[in-house]
């Protein structure tokens, strides 16, 4: 996975943007599938980043740094609460999800196997889900094989209670 810090070029917003690769990232850009979360813009680009570079072994700290009385509970990762309509938002994401797997089939492991499989013709079409490696992933979408990320977790019916 590759981390982007974006920018809206309308309103001038930062943010995060996680992709599987470079390529992905343009594949997204030029369909129109990045928006910014603030203002709802589709005109996203990347912005100015500075690398993140390592330090050398022997360039390491002699001392280790202290670590935080409660580092052992968990931290907030936002300061400010969703905004209301966000909350809605993913909310009704997660009862769409929920709803769509209802008529799909788990397939665990294999889906690459399977979506390739349906893909050729050696299978029946049918809605599947189950779970793939980023590179399975990938191979699939150089292909041509229409897959997308299930965007909530999804528990394997084996596990769940």
């Amino acid at each position: 996975m590759i981390v982007f810090d974006l920018e809206c070029r309308n309103g001038g917003h930062r943010f995060e943007g996680w992709f599987g690769s470079s390529d992905d990232f343009a594949i997204q850009q030029e369909r129109g599938l990045l928006t910014c979360p603030t203002c709802g813009s589709a005109d996203v680009g990347k912005a100015v980043m500075a690398p993140n570079v390592g330090r050398k072994g022997n360039q390491m700290p002699a001392m280790p740094m202290p670590v935080p009385a409660q580092a052992d509970k968990p931290q907030a990762m936002a300061t400010t609460p969703m905004p209301p309509e966000a909350v809605a938002m993913l909310k009704a994401v997660a009862a769409m999800q929920a709803e769509a797997l209802k008529s799909s089939t788990w397939v665990g492991d294999s889906f690459a196997e399977d979506a390739r499989a349906m893909h050729y013709g050696e299978k029946d079409a049918a809605p599947i889900h189950g779970q793939a490696t980023p590179d399975e992933a990938m191979a699939l979408v150089e292909e041509g094989i229409e897959i997308a990320p299930i965007l909530f977790p999804v528990v394997p019916p084996e596990k769940a209670n």
